[in-house]
């Protein structure tokens, strides 16, 4: 599966009383598939994944699933505490049609997962069963534990391990992992003739045509009937792809691209999709000058809402650029009325 571009890790809607808000979560979803994003990440830290249960999870899957259009890539946070739990969400994203999955690494046994075998034995255990590629997550500010790069080049050396999220946010990290896991065995995926990701619901997909009349002394009963002729077949080509290092950071985006990432998923593009990919776009345009300043745009607005803030901030920058945010499951605590200003303030001038 090919990772290139940015991708929005999306938000999950609550009603007051903390129920999944499904519509709401469809809706949001119905409009990143009309944006440039090149796809989203559905259940990850912005997900507020650890706050639902299994059952809510898998629902999660499935709506967000059915309201996104083919030519999104769908990754599916799965991360558990075992192995066990991980692969049975995993195989949930499976039958929802995603196209990958991304794994944090297990955290409450702190002390054992310092272990690098321990950390080792658990991803290559998800990866050698899971039904969908893996993406390897690296998130010390939520999990208490920071992957070293060495592990991560080992797991970059599975078939089924495809690249990992650095939501460090720190430059120098990514470059240091573009290059240890450059001799990584490269991957043939499918892709459009543009080479643009091919997924899995794109696959399944019955293109439709003119229908046309089949005689009526063609046929045995004697009456004429419409049917559809035979579509041509979605037309795509292959590409080479090593291990792919995605972002996690929006602060960095234009810094992570110029030492060798492939994209990023971002929080922030959850309520400000135009302005993270506007970076991107301008970046694959080789206009460097205008990416800089793209990037330094959101910059500011990245770091007090998204970092200082928390899934709160985030929520209601959605709510305020008109998509679906509300309010965090407790034990979050929801943003001050003088802290709703401010993000309308530094919302002001970014399109979303």
């Amino acid at each position: 599966m090919l990772l290139e571009g940015i991708f929005a890790a999306v938000t999950t809607p609550f009603y007051p009383d903390e129920r999944v808000y499904f519509r709401k979560l469809e809706a949001n979803m119905e409009r990143y598939s009309r944006s440039l994003l090149a796809g989203m990440v559905v259940l990850g830290s912005t997900g507020e994944a650890v706050a639902l249960s299994d059952a809510e999870s898998r629902e999660v899957l499935r709506a967000a699933a059915e309201a996104t259009a083919a030519e999104k890539v769908l990754i599916a946070g799965v991360g558990r505490e075992s192995v066990k739990g991980t692969l049975e969400l995993a195989e949930v994203a499976a039958e929802f049609h995603y196209d990958a999955v991304l794994v944090k690494p297990p955290s409450y046994y702190r002390a054992r997962m310092a272990d690098p075998a321990a950390v080792l034995h658990y991803f290559r255990s998800v990866a050698d069963r899971a039904p969908l590629p893996v993406i390897l997550y690296n998130i010390p500010q939520n999990v208490p534990y920071e992957m070293p790069i060495d592990i991560i080049a080992e797991l970059a050396q599975h078939p089924n391990v495809i690249g990992v999220k650095d939501s460090q946010g720190v430059v120098e990290r990514i470059s240091v992992t573009v290059e240890a896991t450059r001799k990584a065995a490269r991957r043939t995926v499918t892709v459009t003739p543009v080479f643009e990701a091919v997924t899995a619901r794109m696959l399944m997909q019955k293109p439709e045509g003119e229908r046309s009349f089949v005689a009526a002394d063609d046929l045995a009963g004697g009456a004429a009937v419409a049917t559809a002729p035979r579509a041509p077949a979605l037309k795509t080509r292959s590409k080479e792809v090593g291990f792919q290092t995605l972002m996690g950071s929006g602060t960095g985006v234009f810094a992570a691209l110029e030492v060798g990432a492939c994209g990023a998923v971002l929080a922030f593009a959850a309520c400000a999709p135009q302005a993270c990919t506007e970076i991107y776009i301008a970046w694959k345009d080789h206009d460097l000058k205008l990416a800089e300043e793209k990037q330094q745009h959101i910059t500011d607005a990245v770091k007090r809402i998204c970092g200082g803030m928390g899934i709160a901030g985030l929520k209601y920058a959605c709510d305020f650029n008109g998509y679906y945010g509300g309010r965090a499951r407790a034990p979050l605590l929801p943003i001050t009325f003088d802290q709703k200003g401010e993000i309308e303030r530094l919302l002001a001038e970014i399109r979303n």
